[in-house]
């Protein structure tokens, strides 16, 4: 028999490792749990939104109202601060059982009104609003937890990871959602949802007490908030990255909601089966982009790498909007998906390693109250493109988008330097 080869055993060993590497932090018990939470309630949460939407299009027959309840779900956000200072106050950890334990409450409410026949549409807006405001405080909450549950080495590999759970429920919810209604209507829907709401509240209440810093914040929570903005306003990483958010709200994220819709029907001259492709693709992008800056050992120069990522999209949007060819526009979106995910790591990395511990809930609140400027983009998107068109709208917000972050980037050094 032929003796085994050492080198080549150890070339497999390295490449095996290699090739595990990013998803390898999965080992680590609390981060793992704190990943599954995320991934779970997220899917729960686009499973939601597609659900809602259908149910009262079916019911009400009004564009209008579908629109008005997709607000709502973001109406509370402006209370993001707040959320964030108490994630602060809190264990994050007990307070993301908490959290999602409300939701699954509120799903199983849902659930119970269209099992009786007793739902009506007021009904969703008020439970919608509720469950918006429970929402603020999922996100600062859990993205705080990442930060606390891994060295500061891990961190940017968290926020890979944290950005693929969101890109992978952003494919998989509406498409099992839309199967789900069709199959067994809003209830075999809302019945999934409210088990992985509780799915979610069941991963994060195994995650062990974690104590992030000696300093705890003191006096009222106002008073919380407060010391929060004077700490951000220190630290000009911080605040411009947070100007970021506020700048791709207002122009990234239109095009890929507001305006594609608009695309596969007027310029593409798709159906919906296209429409669901073209979002198909712009996510695929995304999860292969976070997928890829995963596989990466302590990431640097994140300042550059997000303003690079932030130009990239905005310009493959630019390059969208000549394109009157079906699959180019499906390439296109590709790299408009990377550029994106690739933005919400380096955001992510940024926030985590720069913040303190003790103040991570409160600058990651900012971030919830930074998506609100996603309502006048959209708005602005869909009125551009109702007088000029979607090709024009998406030239605009495209060019104005790049041209905000490279000045902003004139004004912060230190940016550039992170």
């Amino acid at each position: 028999m032929p003796e085994p080869n050492p080198d080549l055993h150890l070339r497999l060993n390295s490449s095996i490792r290699q090739a595990t590497y990013p998803v390898a932090i999965l080992g680590q018990r609390n981060f793992a749990l704190v990943w599954s939470s995320i991934w779970t309630v997220q899917t729960g949460n686009q499973m939601e939104a597609l659900i809602l939407g259908w149910y009262i299009l079916e019911v009400t027959g009004s564009p209008f109202l579908v629109g008005l309840i997709a607000s709502a779900r973001m109406g509370m956000n402006f209370l993001a601060m707040f959320s964030g200072a108490i994630a602060d106050r809190l264990p994050r950890n007990r307070l993301l059982v908490v959290v999602e334990l409300i939701l699954t409450g509120l799903g199983a409410a849902v659930l119970l009104l269209l099992i009786t026949g007793f739902l009506e549409v007021w009904h969703l807006f008020a439970i919608v609003m509720g469950a918006g405001l429970v929402r603020i405080f999922q996100m600062p909450t859990a993205q705080a937890l990442i930060g606390d549950t891994l060295p500061p080495d891990k961190i940017s590999n968290g926020a890979a990871l944290s950005s693929m759970a969101q890109n992978l429920s952003t494919i998989l919810g509406p498409f099992i959602g839309g199967l789900l209604y069709k199959t067994w209507g809003p209830e075999g829907g809302y019945t999934v949802v409210a088990l992985l709401y509780f799915t979610s509240a069941l991963c994060a209440s195994f995650v062990r007490p974690i104590r992030v810093s000696e300093v705890q914040p003191r006096g009222s929570v106002l008073r919380t908030v407060i010391e929060g903005l004077r700490y951000v306003r220190g630290q000009q990483i911080l605040w411009a990255t947070l100007a970021i958010a506020v700048i791709i709200n207002l122009t990234g994220w239109p095009f890929h909601t507001a305006l594609l819709t608009i695309f596969a029907g007027n310029v593409l001259e798709t159906g919906p089966d296209g429409l669901g492709t073209l979002t198909a693709a712009f996510g695929i992008g995304a999860l292969c982009g976070s997928i890829a800056w995963a596989s990466f050992r302590n990431l640097r120069h994140i300042g550059k790498l997000m303003i690079l990522s932030v130009v990239v999209w905005h310009g493959s949007m630019l390059v969208f909007a000549l394109s009157t060819s079906f699959y180019l526009s499906l390439a296109i979106l590709l790299i408009t998906g990377a550029a994106f995910s690739s933005t919400q790591v380096m955001m992510l990395t940024a926030m985590l390693r720069t913040t303190q511990a003790e103040f991570r809930g409160r600058v990651l609140g900012l971030r919830v109250l930074a998506i609100y400027a996603y309502a006048f983009g959209g708005a602005g998107a869909g009125w551009m493109a109702g007088a000029w068109g979607a090709p024009a709208s998406a030239m605009i917000i495209g060019i104005t988008g790049a041209a905000l972050t490279l000045a902003l980037v004139v004004f912060t050094p230190q940016l550039r330097r992170a």
